[in-house]
């Protein structure tokens, strides 16, 4: 299965030790995608995601360079043409919830991966909760 995934996702498995979303990042089941600039959002909180953790920022780079192997990078150039299709979309809600709706329009997938609500407007692309995919497992 390809999945989107939402900044949200990898915060949350950062943040919890036993995160169920931390195991789901690493089934090898999942072909995962993210936008580029998602990195920019994870290092702009890095302090917050280091206190909410009690993990240092050098065992945040560690657990995020494993789970960044697990993850596609997509560039903004792919990105871009759907963006403002994705504005329309999700703009109303958050602007910053763009880029995933806009990759999701850009690359071949089954849904973006979130527990962000605003995302639940967006009726063109599949949305999954990590309690969807584990129903879809259990099924």
């Amino acid at each position: 299965m390809k999945l989107i995934i939402d900044t949200g996702i990898i915060v949350s498995a950062a943040i919890k030790k036993s995160s169920v979303n931390r195991q789901l990042l690493l089934m090898p089941l999942f072909d995962f995608y993210l936008p580029e600039y998602a990195l920019d959002e994870i290092n702009k909180h890095i302090g917050k995601i280091s206190v909410l953790s009690g993990l240092t920022k050098d065992e945040l780079a560690v657990l995020f360079s494993v789970l960044a192997e697990r993850v596609s990078l997509v560039p903004a150039s792919v990105i871009k043409p759907h963006m403002n299709k994705a504005l329309g979309l999700i703009g109303h809600r958050d602007k910053k919830d763009a880029p995933f709706v806009a990759l999701a329009l850009a690359v071949g997938n089954d849904g973006i991966w979130t527990n962000d609500k605003d995302f639940a407007v967006v009726s063109e692309v599949r949305i999954w909760t990590t309690k969807d995919i584990l129903n879809y497992l259990s099924a």
